[in-house]
């Protein structure tokens, strides 16, 4: 995939996010023991040992509306968000940008409706708009994830 090329489906995201390596992806379905309301989703760690971090997941594919959060419209056949760990300048820049815009608009970055004070941004059914954005965000997102792994193996080894 080129680096211009749309993720305009949560294939396309997935390939994507899992070609920045070392990523394991949990994708809940019937019969795994996960709760039914979190099939279908994709739920991203920096893992390149195949072994589940402590923590929150980098990014999240959704694809449908939670409850108790402001629907993002994602009723619709093949809606997805692409929900992004953020910086605290990437969360300051994109809240900004994305002043008085709705959770329903799509092709958008955006602080997520819910988590933007836990520091998560989002993209509703990612397009041409937002690719080159949302790259960026999953790479640094990616990059950070590595970094907090890194530094508690050092701490546990000795080493920080």
């Amino acid at each position: 995939m080129s680096t211009g090329d749309a993720l305009s489906s949560v294939e396309e995201v997935r390939a994507f996010v899992e070609g920045l390596g070392g990523v394991l992806t949990l994708a809940p379905g019937p019969g795994d023991g996960t709760p039914e309301l979190a099939w279908g989703d994709l739920f991203f760690y920096e893992a390149p040992d195949g072994v589940l971090p402590p923590g929150q997941p980098f990014a999240t594919v959704v694809t449908k509306d939670y409850p108790g959060e402001p629907a993002s419209g994602l009723d619709g056949e093949g809606a997805f968000r692409v929900n992004v760990g953020a910086a605290a300048e990437e969360l300051a820049r994109w809240s900004a940008a994305a002043e008085d815009v709705p959770p329903t608009a799509r092709d958008v970055v955006m602080p997520h409706p819910t988590y933007a004070a836990q520091g998560w941004l989002c993209v509703v059914e990612p397009g041409p708009a937002s690719t080159a954005a949302l790259r960026a965000l999953l790479v640094s997102a990616h990059a950070r994830a590595r970094s907090r792994r890194e530094r508690r193996a050092a701490a546990r080894s000795g080493d920080g």
